[in-house]
């Protein structure tokens, strides 16, 4: 049985609740390709940081399927869309994901294959929106 996405969004509690979460996925999201340094060259990681926490809070309640956050998440993918002010070509997105699932691995203690399953989908779900967006 796949976990449910109330145990993905405590998941992400718990992963926050560790200093140094987010810094590790852009560890490992940089390691990925060498062309996604280049993507983030002059970016204000304060502020960047405080956006992909909220990023990654409004895609799992989307995942989850609350339509409250479709206006949000429509808004992000406009922004990484071709035209947006911070472009995102969608063969970047498996990357995303596999890093922002191997940071959420070495965080929360209680990661096994059936939150794996349950992350990936909803990350899925985020990353098919954007690619549609593009």
């Amino acid at each position: 049985m796949a976990a449910s996405n109330e145990e993905v969004q405590g998941s992400y509690g718990r992963c926050l609740k560790q200093k140094g979460f987010i810094s590790r996925f852009y560890e490992l999201l940089m390691e990925r390709d060498p062309r996604i340094p280049k993507m983030f060259e002059g970016t204000n990681w304060t502020v960047q940081n405080k956006a992909l926490r909220r990023g990654i809070s409004i895609a799992l309640t989307y995942a989850g399927g609350s339509a409250i956050v479709e206006r949000s998440m429509k808004e992000m993918a406009t922004v990484h869309s071709r035209k947006g002010r911070a472009p995102v070509d969608p063969k970047f997105y498996v990357h995303w994901r596999e890093s922002l699932l191997q940071a959420v691995s070495e965080f929360d203690p209680r990661f096994n294959g059936e939150l794996r399953q349950a992350w990936d989908e909803a990350l899925t779900k985020t990353t098919d929106l954007f690619t549609e967006a593009y």
